[in-house]
């Protein structure tokens, strides 16, 4: 055998081991900017004056409705163009969508820079786990997304952390540039990764997605303006009433179209539409969540930004380290544990919030344990979500099924966010705030329930 030929092989074995730190590096990127932003509205107000503040919102609802409708046409591109070749483009147009939101001269160029951010977002999150578990022996398949869901559920705690420490120190500019290097290393180290095969066929439907993104957009639009013009106006109405019909339209298309936006096929496995709903209920209580809780502790605490984004910081360590526990566990004990048990735990961290959350600072009695608990308990519910929907489907769907069920996560946390804009006043006292960390509760409940009908046990060969 030849030095050539003997080097090959070699290289190429060398790539696959760096596929699962791509995959986690791609999926923190997407769900780090899902929340990194959340305390950057006061910054964006002090820069913007003209702008509203409910407007400014949109920073965060955009890249979320972009993010939500994509994932799941994404899924579908990534089997049809190949997942390396998914995988550069995503993270190619990330880094450059992120470059052009720190450059932004003003809100409408932010606005529509973090929502084309949020488009390359979606397609690296299917493409990578697409790449991540083609490569995985069936048998490693749970640990490998627990590893996946490790990163992903650490970017989305980190980032409300994360950005007040960027925002106090160098501006809001600074949250989108530091994606800038990581993804031009992400990028270079793809480009060793072997090519992959691709299926064939067409494109996914381009109206369909439109309709999606659509729909979701206007009613998150709906749901947000209520502050303003009341659930009554014709306005909101009209909003909500034709986004729902959009999304319909989306979903009809679906059922019929040979290519579709929304694979929903998939959900005639009842195991996969149950995890769609526990994701879809989950993500509406995490991204509320963690965007409330920031908002508290600035509002009601007067906590500078700074310190609000250290007291948000522990639970993201022990996210990770639950996700990465879980996905060690769940090729023996199956997904249900994972997700009705950490769905459970997050109820009683919101039943705790509701029921005592102190008005006057109380980080190591309350804020602290509160935090490590819920962390946990969000760890457990990623991890057990994704593995429960990636492994009711074959090998060949993996990208398809991972795309629709974070499309499901995300549109529940776009739901979420609109939910709590409506329910925070300009003038929030400390009622307004229990009664969203109420909601988080009730939606994390239904997760739970949701949980109790999951079945899978073994990783799908």
């Amino acid at each position: 055998m030849s030095v050539e030929t003997a080097a090959a092989p070699d290289a190429a074995s060398r790539a696959r081991r760096d596929v699962p730190w791509l995959a986690a590096g791609a999926t923190f990127l997407a769900m780090l900017d899902a929340t990194v932003a959340n305390l950057a509205v006061p910054d964006l107000h002090a820069d913007f004056q003209g702008a509203s503040l409910s407007g400014l919102t949109w920073v965060i609802t955009l890249y979320a409705v972009l993010f939500a409708a994509l994932l799941a046409p994404a899924g579908r591109l990534a089997d049809l163009v190949g997942r390396r070749t998914l995988y550069l483009w995503g993270i190619g147009l990330f880094t450059l969508a992120s470059l052009a939101c720190a450059l932004a001269p003003n809100v409408p160029v932010l606005l529509a820079t973090r929502a084309f951010q949020g488009a390359a977002a979606a397609a690296m999150i299917p493409a990578s786990l697409a790449l991540l578990l083609r490569d995985t022996p069936p048998e490693r398949r749970a640990g490998a997304i627990g590893l996946w869901s490790a990163a992903g559920a650490f970017a989305a705690a980190i980032g409300p952390s994360l950005g007040g420490v960027l925002v106090d120190q160098f501006g809001w500019r600074s949250l989108f540039v530091i994606n800038v290097p990581v993804g031009l290393a992400l990028l270079l180290a793809g480009l060793r990764l072997p090519r992959t095969e691709h299926g064939a066929g067409r494109l996914p439907d381009l109206l369909g997605t439109v309709l999606l993104g659509g729909g979701v957009g206007a009613v998150a639009l709906g749901v947000t303006q209520t502050q303003d013009w009341a659930w009554t106006d014709a306005r909101t109405l009209a909003l909500m009433i034709g986004g729902a019909l959009l999304v319909a339209l989306a979903l009809w298309r679906s059922a019929r179209h040979p290519v579709p936006a929304l694979e929903i096929s998939l959900w005639r496995s009842r195991q996969f539409a149950v995890a769609n709903a526990a994701s879809f209920l989950y993500g509406t209580a995490l991204y509320t969540w963690l965007l409330v809780g920031v908002l508290y502790l600035t509002a009601q605490w007067d906590y500078s930004i700074l310190k609000a984004g250290f007291a948000s910081t522990p639970g993201a360590f022990t996210a990770t380290a639950a996700a990465i526990l879980m996905g060690r566990l769940t090729g023996r004990i199956g997904v249900r544990p994972a997700v009705t048990g950490g769905a459970l735990i997050m109820v009683g961290c919101g039943l705790w919030a509701v029921l005592s959350m102190p008005s006057d600072p109380h980080f190591t009695t309350f804020w602290l344990p509160i935090g490590l608990l819920v962390g946990t308990g969000m760890g457990m519910v990623t991890t057990g979500t994704s593995s429960a929907a990636a492994l009711a489907v074959n090998p060949l769907r993996f990208a398809g099924a991972t795309g629709l069920n974070t499309t499901a996560r995300q549109l529940g946390g776009a739901f979420g966010i609109a939910v709590l804009a409506a329910l925070l006043p300009a003038g929030a006292v400390h009622g307004d705030y229990t009664d969203v960390y109420l909601f988080c509760t009730f939606a994390a409940g239904g997760a739970a329930l949701a949980g109790l009908l999951l079945t899978v046990r073994r990783p799908a060969s």
